[in-house]
């Protein structure tokens, strides 16, 4: 039998303590980050969260005699230099802060592009050179003006899944340009005997958000229609029955208090109309408090076609002046 070193036998130990001491268990990748901002991710993490680094087959080990169903699924996930991260938060909170503490980072000759990689248009602040043709050389269209070296357009060098090759690479950092992220990759996290991927922690909150309100309109559209009583429905259930019980209540001519002034309105109204058209065939017809009344109203008719039409003349006036103030613009400009 093999001889096993001591210091392996604790590290296994307090590798599943660890894990079994803390309720979300992560697999991370912390290929590429130099040791600086590795320093302050961990500092970052303090108080939340344990991130623990050691060699692939102790960690194997430790996943593989934990006690707890299913954690050893992490091993499926130990990628590039991996490393456990041990928390109380849950798997999506914990995947939240370890993207927003990436940082942007230099392209590196044979990375693959995340994203499309472009170069904006505008002034570099090289002066004329041999950096001209370097840059020319790497596809990005440049040229000089007014002693400078600008980009004449808005090009897209490396599309995304595509390798970044050393000029490129190269030639992004010269100008500023850093497409990579740099920072703790969550590949999945363990928790309650579940095992959640990056691709299952990855959440457009937005979109999750609007989901949610849709989901809840739909709900209770559609306990409102199926009549369903709850503590969201109710308010509008009866809001729509008293709607319904007022409109029932003024089409069959019943007196309540809600009704007696709506009636009394559509009376009126319907009483001026008979005598409008009793005035029409006889004006003797009708007395002349009711002939005044009438009249009044007939007054009130055309006078509102005559205030809107006012108004769209107005409308019309000012989009005239709008349109021969541009034009005095314009022949100022160009003389």
């Amino acid at each position: 039998m093999p001889h096993v070193a001591e210091w392996k036998k604790e590290e296994v130990k307090e590798l599943k303590d660890l894990i079994n001491s803390y309720p979300v268990v992560g697999m991370a990748d912390l290929s590429d980050i130099p040791a600086p901002q590795l320093q302050k991710m961990r500092q970052s993490l303090r108080g939340s969260a344990t991130l623990k680094m050691s060699r692939k087959t102790l960690m194997d080990l430790a996943l593989n005699d934990s006690p707890k169903n299913n954690v050893k699924v992490l091993v499926d996930h130990m990628d590039g230099q991996p490393a456990l991260i041990f928390t109380d938060m849950n798997p999506f909170k914990l995947y939240k802060i370890l993207e927003k503490s990436k940082t942007p980072a230099p392209a590196k000759a044979g990375s693959i592009a995340p994203t499309d990689i472009e170069v904006p248009k505008g002034d570099t602040g090289f002066m004329p050179g041999p950096i001209l043709g370097e840059m020319q050389k790497v596809g990005i269209p440049a040229k000089i003006e007014k002693g400078k070296i600008v980009v004449t357009e808005d090009k897209i060098i490396v599309a995304e899944g595509e390798e970044i090759s050393r000029d490129v690479a190269g030639m992004l950092t010269r100008l500023d340009i850093y497409p990579m992220e740099v920072g703790i990759d969550l590949k999945a996290a363990y928790e309650d005997e579940t095992i959640y991927t990056s691709e299952v922690l990855t959440i457009d909150e937005e979109k999750t958000l609007s989901d949610i309100q849709k989901a809840y309109t739909q709900a209770f559209n559609l306990s409102v229609n199926a009549v369903v009583f709850n503590s969201e429905s109710t308010p509008a259930l009866i809001s729509k029955a008293a709607g319904e019980a007022l409109n029932l209540a003024f089409n069959a001519e019943v007196l309540t208090s809600k009704t007696t002034d709506l009636l009394l309105a559509k009376a009126y109204s319907q009483m001026l109309a008979v005598a409008s058209e009793a005035s029409a065939q006889n004006a003797e017809a009708v007395d002349d408090e009711l002939r005044e009344k009438l009249s009044t109203t007939a007054s009130a008719a055309e006078a509102k076609p005559a205030e809107e039409e006012k108004e769209e003349e107005e409308e019309e006036e000012e989009e005239e002046d709008k349109e021969e103030d541009a034009a005095a613009g314009l022949g100022a400009l160009f003389g």
